[in-house]
């Protein structure tokens, strides 16, 4: 296929490049920077400008862009950028998308949202349909999800990424704690109760393709593992697997501290299951903690 894909530089966007292009599939990446090579195409989502040449003619596109949440201190400036990044992307892809002449638009548009839509779910378990949450990244996901709605009303078919915590030992949720946890000086956040809604980085990748070739999936899809742990659990098996002690708990005010509004969405429990995934009969190659966690840091 012909995949635009937004946010390339990142994370994520890095590893499903070198996948889509090893699977065969042509990528050209939207960069804000003068292209460097000819797969790269400039665009400024802030101004809302992109060429809907370049859009035209694309078997799918896939937007991850968006400023890091665990990136930096939250004060007001990031706040308004991680909500901005998101949203504008998203709104200049689709609105271009929505514009172009019926033969030219899209098959698909998977765009990112986050876990973050439920809120605090606490120990309740919640799937697709469960309603908008709380808090500030609840609010953040539900305008980022609406910004795709020019598309999905074009007829292009929209899939939300509602993603969970990645793991894998070079980004995500893993790679600042192992640090920390190889000194012996880690341990759970806060109470330890909340629930993480992991995946490895692996089955990330395969979902992500999954949903590119199922055309009869559209709508909100939760990428995430499907036996998700509290903090508690995650952390006693990172210092299993690493062999290390985690005996030192980090109180939530020393959270409050360190990471300012982030701090709450860390301490957050979001029990999220994959019900769309788990009835298209996805499979997934590390569907336990211990297995993904074994591949992480055993690449």
């Amino acid at each position: 296929m012909r995949i635009l894909l937004a946010g390339a530089s990142g994370f994520l966007g890095t590893r499903l490049a070198d996948r889509l292009t090893a699977d065969g599939h042509q990528i050209t990446r939207l960069v804000r920077r003068p292209p460097r090579d000819p797969q790269e195409r400039q665009w400024d989502p802030a101004a809302a400008q992109l060429d809907p040449a370049v859009v035209a003619g694309a078997d799918a596109v896939v937007n991850l862009a968006g400023a890091g949440v665990g990136d930096k201190r939250w004060d007001d400036d990031y706040r308004r950028l991680i909500r901005t990044s998101r949203v504008d992307s998203t709104t200049t892809l689709a609105t271009t998308v929505a514009g172009l002449p019926a033969a030219d638009r899209p098959r698909a548009l998977l765009n990112s949202s986050a876990v973050g839509w439920y809120g605090n779910t606490g120990d309740r378990a919640v799937e697709e349909d469960a309603p908008a949450g709380e808090g500030f990244l609840a609010d953040v996901c539900r305008v980022w999800e609406a910004a795709t709605r020019p598309a999905e009303d074009a007829g292009v078919r929209v899939i939300r990424l509602r993603i969970g915590l990645p793991l894998d030992r070079d980004g995500g949720l893993l790679k600042p704690q192992l640090l920390p946890f190889k000194l012996g000086i880690a341990g759970r956040l806060g109470s330890g109760r909340q629930w993480l809604p992991w995946i490895s980085l692996a089955d990330w990748l395969d979902a992500t393709l999954f949903l590119l070739d199922h055309d009869e999936i559209a709508g909100p899809v939760n990428v995430v593992g499907p036996n998700p742990v509290t903090n508690a659990e995650f952390t006693r098996e990172l210092a299993r697997q690493l062999h290390r002690p985690a005996i030192v708990p980090i109180p939530a005010l020393a959270l409050k501290v360190v990471l300012g509004g982030f701090a709450h969405e860390a301490l957050t429990s979001t029990r999220v299951l994959p019900g769309v995934l788990t009835r298209a009969a996805f499979t997934y190659q590390h569907p336990t903690l211990p297995q993904a966690l074994q591949k992480a840091l055993n690449p």
